[in-house]
């Protein structure tokens, strides 16, 4: 077994990883159609506890970004970097920008969703690279 296969799983967010890794990204649903990421068990717009697995479309667009160059020990290795917002339709996600240069990222940029790891800790990061 790999060290990650031995890490503590990070209950509902570890699953929601895997299925993205797969390309099987999914939101949340409530019944008033609001949008969530997992996990959750109750909708926090409405309170609404019926929640459906949605697929999360393909590509979402960068609404805003930041340019990290002096991080924290935990991201080290991994700067500079840029962090983004990128709305998917029914939910806004936050992830690490991979394969472009940095000077490259604006917002508008069309994306997708991707899973990378982390140079510092080896762990899995959300990303999102150029669609």
């Amino acid at each position: 077994m790999t060290d990650s296969e031995n890490a503590v799983q990070d209950a509902g967010f570890d699953e929601w990883l895997d299925a993205a890794e797969d390309g099987d990204a999914y939101y949340l649903e409530c019944p008033n159609e609001h949008g969530s990421l997992p996990p959750r068990r109750v909708c926090p717009d409405c309170g609404a506890t019926d929640l459906e697995e949605v697929p999360l479309p393909a590509t979402g667009e960068i609404e805003t970004f930041t340019v990290t160059h002096v991080p924290t020990p935990a991201f080290e290795d991994d700067a500079p970097y840029a962090t983004a917002i990128a709305n998917f339709g029914p939910v806004r996600i936050t992830g690490q920008v991979v394969d472009v240069d940095l000077e490259a990222i604006e917002p508008g940029l069309t994306v997708e969703i991707e899973i990378s790891v982390s140079e510092t800790t080896g762990e899995r990061v959300l990303s999102f690279s150029p669609a």
